[in-house]
């Protein structure tokens, strides 16, 4: 039995959700609607929820602040927005799930199917959540904190301690400059997504790299890392790179 909670201060927003989630998540059989976040907060104390859909922009208290204030986090969040592109960053950086309004039933599924997958990392959300919060107040930062989460728990570490990514089918293999190896439960597409904007680039299909750690590219086309790591780089994207590589 899966208990969920909407947090969204529109009662249109919170009825379609309510709907959503009636027709095409029967995994979630109990379910409170909450307008504020102050009654959120009593309903989180009262029922326990499994899940929170949590609307970021509310009047008097946001989700942000909801989260700051409540000390004991045993449940996932699922945030809602219309768009807030630092407030998005910043939950992928620290491998949190959204959902962007209006919001797609699709979607809404993946995102329950994705919490079902994870319910074994329960106990990290409070690290999950503390590294959230130090990221949206720092997404200017050109060096925040990534979270990624793996069958082991959840890592935490800085973008510039991160050599190269490579994708091994619909994980990704992380490269740390400490010798360092993880495996991301998450497609090195979402990475790159995510990566691009903090001097990453993807050389390849199967390879995103720091260009931070380049030595340099051979007459091959081959990209040669200061640790003498070798990346290949397609045809495609090696005029891009050498551009970019001038430019660093």
């Amino acid at each position: 039995m899966i208990k969920a909670i909407i947090v969204d201060d529109e009662s249109r927003a919170r009825n379609i959700l309510k709907i959503l989630i009636e027709k095409h998540v029967p995994a979630i059989t109990t379910l409170y609607l909450a307008e504020s976040a102050s009654k959120a907060m009593e309903l989180i104390e009262e029922h326990s929820p499994n899940i929170v859909f949590l609307d970021i922009e509310m009047p008097y208290m946001d989700g942000f602040g909801l989260l700051s204030a409540i000390e004991k986090r045993n449940f996932e969040v699922i945030f809602t927005t219309a768009f807030d592109q630092y407030a998005i960053t910043a939950i992928r950086f620290s491998a949190l799930d959204y959902l962007l309004k209006p919001i797609a039933t699709e979607e809404l599924i993946q995102a329950v199917d994705r919490f079902l997958k994870k319910r074994n990392l329960k106990n990290e959300n409070g690290k999950l959540f503390k590294n959230f919060l130090t990221n949206l107040d720092n997404m200017s930062n050109e060096n925040p904190r990534l979270a990624i989460s793996s069958q082991e728990g959840v890592a935490l570490f800085d973008v510039s301690e991160i050599m190269r990514c490579e994708a091994s089918n619909n994980y990704t293999l992380f490269f740390l400059k400490n010798k360092k190896r993880f495996i991301a439960s998450k497609t090195l597409k979402e990475y790159d997504e995510i990566l691009s904007e903090y001097g990453f680039f993807r050389t390849h299909k199967s390879h995103l790299v720091n260009l931070s750690y380049v030595d340099r590219l051979s007459p091959e086309g081959i990209l040669i890392l200061n640790d003498g790591t070798s990346v290949e780089v397609s045809r495609r994207k090696k005029p891009l790179l050498s551009k970019r590589l001038l430019n660093n």
